[in-house]
């Protein structure tokens, strides 16, 4: 059974102005569709044919740099879109905001803490709030389209929110100014997706 590239909640335009349509209709039906197709293409007839996205990443190492850099990014752009809403922004609650104040001691200080991961990712990457198996949480960033899932990646744990700090998530717009786009990125997050997240 194949990947499909999963259609957006949204319009291309709706999370403008934080996000731009035509950022948002390249990255979604080039980029993503291009590393869904070329991972399809790269498990086919491996013992990877089957197998969910997260239990391919769990065990990345058993296969080619073709499968972990188009399952890393087939992964982390369905969890990119998902943690995104027009109607986003503001502060979580819930079970989720109870923890952020716990483990990082305010909801500022934690979103300092992600702008940091997010602006000093060298290159291309991500940053990513995970959840330990302990219900812990933490900030790490990860390069290129690794994640936490891979095995010596990143803070482990599960990925429950991440930014895309790749050029093409943000170049159209923001040229080469990252911070910017990164100060965006607060004013569209779904926080009741990132809070189901963090319970699942």
């Amino acid at each position: 059974m194949s990947f499909e590239l999963p259609k957006l909640p949204y319009a291309y335009d709706a999370l403008e102005p934080h996000i731009d349509a035509r950022t948002m209709e390249i990255h979604h039906s080039k980029h993503h569709a291009g590393y869904t197709s070329k991972l399809n293409d790269a498990i086919a007839g491996t013992d990877a044919e089957g197998k969910s996205i997260e239990e391919i990443l769990k065990n990345i190492n058993n296969y080619s740099g073709a499968v972990r850099n188009n399952g890393g990014g087939y992964y982390n752009h369905c969890l990119f879109w998902e943690v995104m809403s027009p109607n986003g922004g503001g502060e979580p609650g819930g079970d989720l905001g109870d923890a952020i104040r716990r483990d990082f001691g305010s909801f500022n200080e934690f979103k300092t803490q992600f702008s940091n991961a997010a602006a000093t990712q060298f290159g291309s990457g991500w940053a990513w709030l995970c959840k330990h198996d302990n219900g812990k949480l933490e900030v790490c960033g990860s390069p290129n389209q690794d994640n936490p899932l891979m095995p010596g990646v990143g803070c482990g744990g599960h990925p429950i929110l991440g930014i895309d700090v790749w050029e093409h998530a943000y170049y159209l717009n923001y040229q080469n100014r990252r911070p910017d786009y990164i100060q965006a990125f607060w004013n569209v997050i779904n926080w009741d997706k990132v809070n189901e997240n963090f319970r699942g």
